[in-house]
């Protein structure tokens, strides 16, 4: 077995799409599902064919509840500064200072998208 992908239920396609875009994932598929939703998949260069994010958006569903057991997904950036400086640009803008949880540990900062799901970036040099 192995993981394939996460779902996350957004609600509105082009929002969410623009802010993965700026995370550096490309949307590979987009596929409707009858006529009660679009799954848009989206993928990270060198991920191959199998989508990593599949984001689901059912029609006529304004907000979702994110309860309490959602954490988070994580994604790995070389520079966090300048990843940080390029989505400050766009309007998107971590929830503190970035900062590691142990000593010498990697620096990392958390953004949330558009309906509140948060990702961990992690500075993991090259």
């Amino acid at each position: 077995m192995a993981l394939i992908h996460t779902c996350y239920r957004i609600t509105d396609i082009d929002r969410s799409v623009a802010f993965y875009e700026a995370l550096g994932f490309q949307e590979s598929a987009r596929i409707p599902i009858r006529d009660e939703a679009v799954n848009v998949f989206m993928n990270q260069p060198g991920d191959g064919d199998m989508p990593r994010l599949e984001l689901t958006h059912n029609f006529g569903v304004d907000s979702y509840d994110l309860g309490t057991g959602y954490g988070h997904i994580a994604i790995t950036a070389d520079d966090l500064d300048a990843t940080l400086g390029r989505l400050a640009e766009q309007g998107i803008e971590p929830e503190r200072p970035p900062y590691s949880i142990r000593e010498g540990g990697p620096r990392l900062a958390f953004v949330k998208d558009p309906d509140g799901y948060r990702v961990e970036i992690l500075e993991m040099a090259a």
